[in-house]
């Protein structure tokens, strides 16, 4: 059970890093440069790692546990707009990541 609790913390971390990824190639001007952008091409492929994660996860863990748990997307989306992209986050925004959190945790119990 442990196991596939540390494979659905990975695939959070893929999705929120691959919206990273897409986040960087958003900056392309026009369809031909996002195409030819790199960050592009890595944000779909941890989409994709993390979507055929999800499907793993679900053969042994229950949906109604695995859908609510994929929000811990929110933290590491928060974590890595801050390192990485610099944003600014603010109580309001760590607030409704909270709720949201708590939230899930209710749902799955």
């Amino acid at each position: 059970m442990i196991f596939y609790i540390a494979v659905l913390f990975v695939m959070t971390f893929l999705g929120a890093t691959a919206s990273l990824f897409l986040k960087k190639a958003s900056g392309s001007e026009g369809v031909l440069a996002l195409m030819q952008n790199v960050n592009f091409y890595l944000g779909g492929m941890l989409y994709l790692l993390a979507a055929v994660l999800n499907i793993y996860i679900l053969k042994f863990l229950e949906y109604s546990v695995v859908l609510p748990l994929t929000s811990l997307t929110y933290i590491w989306t928060m974590a890595l707009s801050y390192f990485v992209l610099k944003e600014k986050i603010t109580g309001r925004k760590m607030l409704g990541v909270a709720l949201i959190l708590a939230g899930a945790v209710v749902v799955s119990m």
